[in-house]
């Protein structure tokens, strides 16, 4: 199971960086590959999901990018996990709400990486417009989510 769910988010990253989005913002994405980290959170359990989430990320640094866009998607991506396990084990929140949160602090642990990195505070004037992105995104992202996870619950149970 948790072989698929790598090879699904790896090929949705691969069609990601295939898509070319017009915007002016450096490391804006959609977010596909979160897709399997939202319906994994709801599906195969938490611990599993982030190993998941980390594999792909690696993999598709070594594959697609280089040591900087795998340094990046580990820090956003492990700020990502954290708080969607976080928000997914209060029960406060749908998949729709954890996908967000798990959109924005994507991109908080991104900027603060890319602040250590660059050495200067000035990458955060795309916070704001990462912020709106990862609202957007997230909610797509999750009433996807919420959708799949809906379809295969009853597979999952046999």
């Amino acid at each position: 199971m948790y072989g698929m769910l790598i090879a699904l988010a790896f090929v949705f990253s691969y069609v990601e960086a295939m898509i070319p989005l017009p915007v002016f913002v450096p490391g804006m994405k959609l977010g596909l590959a979160n897709l399997v980290s939202v319906a994994g959170l709801y599906s195969v359990g938490l611990a599993g999901t982030a190993l998941v989430a980390m594999v792909r990320i690696v993999l598709v640094g070594f594959t697609f990018g280089n040591t900087f866009s795998m340094l990046y998607g580990l820090a956003g991506g492990t700020a990502s996990m954290a708080v969607m396990i976080l928000a997914r084990k209060s029960g406060w929140f749908s998949p729709v709400g954890v996908s967000i949160l798990g959109g924005i602090f994507h991109n908080a642990g991104q900027l603060i990486i890319a602040a250590f990195v660059v050495r200067t505070t000035g990458v955060f004037v795309y916070f704001p417009a990462l912020l709106a992105s990862g609202v957007v995104t997230g909610t797509v992202i999750g009433l996807l989510g919420g959708w799949i996870v809906e379809r295969i619950r009853p597979m999952i149970r046999q």
